[in-house]
C-alpha cells in the first residue's frame, strides 16, 4: 500500500456566492471541485432557492453544489435541499452540530476566525459529524465574504477534519496562501468579483491556475 503521505496533493477549489448562469459556466469550464450558492438572509450574494435550482441543474459532471446558510431556520433548509438538491451543507451561524446534521447531507461547519482562535481538540467536540471545517476572517455572528484576511498561523495545525482557508483571497495572494497553509482547499468569492454576487471571469481564471502552480510546486 503507497505512503499516503507521499503522494501528490491536489488544492481544492470552490467558488462561492455565484448568483449568475454565465459564471457558472465559465466555473465550469475552469475546472472548479464545487459552487456555492448563499441562502443566508444578510448576504449581498443571496439567492432563493427558485434562482439557484437552474444554477445548480447547469452544474457539470462531478461538480459539487454547496448551500450555505447562516442561522438560517429548518424550514428553508428543508426548502432549498428539497428543490436545489446540493451535494453539501454549509453553516455560517451559530447552529449546533445536531441541527447541522439533521438533514442527513454532509456538512461542513464555519469557523470564524475573526476573534478567539480555533482549537482542534473544541471543534471535534463541538462538531463530531461535520464532514470539514471552513477557516474565514469573519467574527462570530458576522457574515463571511468581506474580503479580509486572517493571521493564517492561527488555524490549528492538528484540524481533525479535510479543512478549507477562506477569507481575503485573490489571484494575488493564492498561492502564498497555499504554500503557508497546506490548506486541503480555498474558497473564494469576493475576490474573484467585479461587483458582489457578479464574478469576474479574468479574475476566475487566474485564480485557478494560481491554485494549480501552487499544489504542481507543492507536489
Amino acid at each position: 500500500m503507497p505512503d499516503i503521505d507521499r503522494l501528490p496533493r491536489r488544492t481544492r477549489i470552490k467558488f462561492c456566492g455565484l448568483t449568475r448562469a454565465e459564471d457558472v459556466a465559465i466555473a465550469c469550464a475552469l475546472g472548479v471541485d464545487a459552487i456555492g450558492f448563499v441562502f443566508a438572509e444578510r448576504s449581498k450574494r443571496r439567492v432563493t432557492p427558485a434562482q439557484a435550482t437552474p444554477l445548480r441543474d447547469a452544474l457539470e459532471p462531478f461538480i459539487a453544489s454547496v448551500a450555505l446558510f447562516m442561522d438560517n431556520d429548518a424550514a428553508m433548509v428543508h426548502e432549498v435541499i428539497d428543490t436545489v438538491r446540493p451535494t453539501i451543507l454549509q453553516f455560517h451561524g451559530d447552529e449546533d452540530d445536531a441541527f447541522c446534521a439533521s438533514f442527513a447531507l454532509p456538512y461542513l461547519k464555519a469557523v470564524a476566525m475573526g476573534g478567539e482562535a480555533a482549537r482542534a481538540d473544541d471543534l471535534a467536540e463541538r462538531f463530531p459529524r461535520a464532514t470539514g471545517f471552513l477557516f474565514d476572517s469573519h467574527a462570530a455572528g458576522q457574515a463571511g465574504g468581506s474580503g479580509h484576511a486572517f493571521d493564517w498561523s492561527r488555524i490549528p495545525r492538528d484540524c481533525p477534519r479535510p479543512w478549507l482557508l477562506a477569507g481575503g483571497l485573490h489571484p494575488d495572494n493564492v498561492f502564498d496562501a497555499i504554500r503557508a497553509t497546506h490548506c486541503w482547499g480555498v474558497d473564494v468569492s469576493s475576490g474573484i468579483e467585479s461587483a458582489p454576487g457578479e464574478k469576474d471571469a479574468a479574475k476566475m481564471r487566474r485564480f485557478v491556475e494560481e491554485v494549480r502552480r501552487a499544489t504542481a510546486d507543492d507536489a
